[in-house]
Formats: C-alpha cells, sequence, structure tokens
C-alpha cells in the first residue's frame, strides 16, 4: 500500500508539475503587448507626459499581463501603411495631424498639441482632441469674469498648482520624472497614453477599431479633474478648465452660478459638427 501511495503522489506531483507549466505557458501567451505611437519631436513636454503616462500604464498593466510600449516618430511620413498600433499621439500641426488620421483609418489618433478652432470643425472620425480648444477657453474666462469682472485669470488644461483631485500627486509624479512642472501638452500626452491604456483594460482588447468606439461612446475619464471626461461628437473632449491667476489655480470653469452646473461641461466651446 505504502508503495502503491507513493507512486500515486509521484504520479499527481507530475500533473501538478506539468500543469503549472501549462499554465504558465498559456499566461505567456496571453501576455500583450500595446504599441503606442507619438507622433512629434522629443524635446516637447507633451512627450515627457506621454512618458509619464507609459510609466503608469505600465504599473497597472503588470498585473493584467499587458505591456505597453511607446515608439517615437519625427512625422507622420515615418508611419508605414502596415503599421499596427493601437493608438497614436500626435504633439505637431494640422496638417501632420491629418496625415496621421488618413494613414490609419480606424485608428485612436489624440491630439495633444493643438488648441485651434478650424482642425475640430473638420470633424475626422479617428482623432481625438485631447487639449481645450480655444473656444472651451474663451467660454471659460467669460464665465469666470462675470463673477470677477476684475480678474486678469488665465484659462489653462492644467496648472503646477493645481491640487485638487490628486492632481497634487500628478504634479508630483511628473516634477520627479521630469525636474519640471507639468504643463497643458504634459498633461494631454499623459492623459492621452492613460486614458488609452485604461480602455485596453476596461475592454480586454488591444484591437484599434474596439478602442475607438470604446473612447468616442463609453470613455469616462477623471484626469485627476474630478468629472467625468467623454468625447464630443466633433473628437473634443468634455473636461473641466482651470482659472489661473497669480501663479495659482483660483477656480474652474463651468463656473458655479454662471454655467447650470459645475457638470455643465458642454457650456464650454462648440459641442457639434460643422
Amino acid at each position: 500500500m505504502k508503495q502503491e501511495s507513493r507512486a500515486v503522489c509521484a504520479l499527481l506531483s507530475v500533473w501538478l508539475t506539468a500543469g503549472m507549466a501549462l499554465t504558465s505557458a498559456v499566461r505567456a501567451a496571453d501576455a500583450d503587448e500595446v504599441e503606442i505611437l507619438f507622433v512629434g519631436d522629443q524635446g516637447r513636454s507633451a512627450w515627457e507626459g506621454a512618458s509619464q503616462g507609459l510609466i503608469e500604464a505600465n504599473l497597472q498593466g503588470k498585473f493584467l499581463g499587458k505591456t505597453f510600449r511607446l515608439t517615437q516618430l519625427p512625422g507622420a511620413g515615418e508611419i508605414l501603411k502596415e503599421s499596427k498600433p493601437a493608438a497614436v499621439v500626435v504633439a505637431g500641426d494640422a496638417t501632420t495631424l491629418r496625415q496621421v488620421a488618413d494613414t490609419l483609418p480606424g485608428v485612436p489618433v489624440f491630439n495633444v498639441g493643438l488648441d485651434d478652432d478650424a482642425i475640430r470643425q473638420q470633424c475626422g472620425g479617428n482623432i481625438l482632441h485631447v487639449l481645450p480648444s480655444q473656444a472651451m477657453k474663451r467660454d471659460a474666462l467669460s464665465q469666470w469674469k462675470t463673477k470677477n469682472p476684475e480678474s486678469d485669470a488665465r484659462a489653462l488644461a492644467w496648472h503646477s498648482s493645481a491640487k485638487k483631485y490628486s492632481g497634487t500627486q500628478l504634479n508630483d509624479r511628473y516634477m520627479k520624472s521630469f525636474g519640471k512642472p507639468m504643463d497643458d501638452e504634459a498633461w494631454a500626452g499623459w492623459a492621452a497614453v492613460k486614458m488609452l491604456a485604461d480602455t485596453v483594460v476596461r475592454t480586454q482588447s488591444s484591437d484599434p477599431g474596439k478602442l475607438l468606439d470604446f473612447l468616442r461612446n463609453d470613455l469616462e475619464f477623471d484626469g485627476q479633474k474630478g468629472a467625468d471626461m467623454s468625447y464630443r461628437k466633433n473628437g473634443q473632449l468634455r473636461q473641466p478648465i482651470l482659472i489661473v491667476e497669480g501663479g495659482k489655480v483660483v477656480g474652474e470653469a463651468p463656473v458655479v452660478g454662471v454655467a447650470q452646473s459645475i457638470e455643465d461641461l458642454d457650456s464650454l466651446g462648440n459641442v457639434e459638427c460643422k
């Protein structure tokens, strides 16, 4: 009986070892590398922001078998038509942004460098504007000055003095990584990579088409601004705007008492395509 028991135990040990090896092989096969292209100059803060987003995305992804990779390209001409990135982050001019979107139709293309209204009126199907538009910032200042007519403030996407909604922690992480304050483009680069990574996790997919559909229709992204941000039909990210005066954040728009509510994000800028 003892010999039989030892034989059974030995057989179970073999099966268990084989099972663990198979499980490890399956997990390795399931490990998914998600490529994100960055088109633009590494000297821009948008690249540093995207790099910060990559650090955080990989901290999140390592528990799920996801590895995110950020590849920098100087211009749209370096993108091959057979390229299959999960998304592209663009910090360039309008021509570059359009070329990237046309070269990779169906792939999410994040605009993190342009705030002009004209490019948003074109309503490109795969272009997602992370920075607030000029119109959004004008409306934010108009709301602010309705209650603070003597104010000489600026309207920004982000500022290094932002503290609410874990803004302090984000600013500290960026400062630790790059030794300088986070600005609008850096925040936009960070937000683009972070929302893409969040979407990969939520959809359990790195297919560009599925990611684009989720981003355009189902996204709820906080971005350390304390609001569920989502994309409008014209590809613009709805978001609160920071009001900065004297080197610090003094308020936010939508402005309470001017807009219908602080959650009335569509009171800032154009909503529909033209």
